[in-house]
């Protein structure tokens, strides 16, 4: 009985090799796959060279609404995000003081005005006086000096008037251009000094606005293609309407016409990628490329009609249905889709 078994374990072992042989000989005799399927030809072609920058949504201009008096703000009728028409009437500042000025410049006009009204009386009755020959024309003449320089005692305590009440008008504070109000941080009942930022509104169409690297300066100019990456997918084709003349930080700012940009958040930073300069480039169909685990992948059809499966290093293209392939191919490559298990 024991020989018995050790006779069947020693078959067993050497029966080992053999069905390890005849197993990879199987593997090895199984033909490779193939496709007759439509294959993309791989050539190399001029594409746009994409950076990606830093963008802000912004608006061409933005104005602000000044104090043109000292005083304390009385009221202030706009908050943040609130639409205005320019010349819009969005707060008030009194200065206590021009009350009283204005009241004491009455008076000397109600005074003047006195004082004249006794200067023409005395006039009309010296020329009458004149006209009689009891008062010579020398006594008229007087009469007439004093009578024109009492009304120009009342003109000039008008004016006065007058200007205190033109300066008490301009506590208006103005909406200075029609558009969005950004910044309205003063509170009502705080003393404000000419000049002082009461608001700060948006001024002129929503743009794009880039922060380019000063070496991108002689690659990106006006009409050189934007694209902009929009929360929620959607992606917004522009160009450059204008690359600023100066360099501040190391970097430029460029003006972009977006049509489209949603304007509502104004300073909004957003994902963006500007056209600078041209590169040769193998820009194949997104159907083509197949992921996997992170890996991208792309099946070769080689002179025989096998399929070969490689990996290979994409970029996004200018277009959302192609990507730009860096590694893994070459020109002259025919890739088939859907050429993977």
């Amino acid at each position: 009985m024991k020989g018995a078994r050790l006779a069947a374990l020693a078959l067993g072992i050497a029966m080992v090799p053999a069905l390890a042989a005849c197993g990879g000989k199987e593997d090895a005799g199984q033909p490779a796959a193939k496709s007759s399927a439509p294959g993309y030809t791989v050539g190399q072609v001029d594409a746009p060279r994409w950076q990606a920058v830093s963008a802000e949504i912004s608006t061409e201009d933005e104005a602000q609404a000044l104090a043109r008096i000292p005083g304390i703000l009385a009221s202030l009728s706009v908050r943040d995000g609130d639409m205005v028409k320019k010349g819009q009437a969005i707060g008030r500042i009194v200065d206590s003081q021009l009350g009283y000025q204005a009241g004491a410049y009455g008076a000397q006009a109600a005074a003047a005005q006195a004082q004249a009204a006794q200067a023409q009386a005395e006039l009309a009755r010296t020329r009458f006086l004149t006209r009689n020959g009891v008062y010579s024309t020398a006594r008229l003449e007087q009469a007439q000096a004093a009578a024109s320089a009492a009304q120009a005692q009342v003109r000039a305590a008008q004016a006065q008037q007058s200007a205190v009440n033109a300066v008490a008008g301009q506590g208006a504070v103005l909406a200075p251009a029609t558009g969005r109000v950004l910044h309205a941080d003063v509170p009502a009942g705080s003393a404000v000094a000419p000049g002082m930022v009461i608001a700060t509104v948006t001024s002129g169409p929503v743009l794009l606005r880039l922060d380019l690297p000063e070496s991108l300066v002689g690659t990106v100019h006006a009409g050189s293609q934007v694209k902009v990456a929009m929360p929620g997918g959607q992606e917004l084709t522009g160009a450059v309407r204008k690359v600023y003349p100066s360099v501040a930080g190391g970097s430029v700012r460029a003006d972009v016409d977006v049509p489209g940009l949603d304007g509502s958040l104004i300073g909004r930073r957003v994902e963006a990628r500007v056209e600078a300069g041209m590169h040769q480039a193998i820009i194949v169909p997104k159907t083509l490329v197949t992921t996997r685990y992170g890996i991208d992948y792309v099946s070769i059809r080689g002179k025989d009609g096998a399929l070969s499966t490689v990996p290979v290093q994409t970029a996004p293209a200018g277009s959302v249905d192609q990507v730009e392939v860096l590694a893994g191919v070459a020109a002259g490559d025919v890739l088939v889709a859907g050429g993977m298990p």
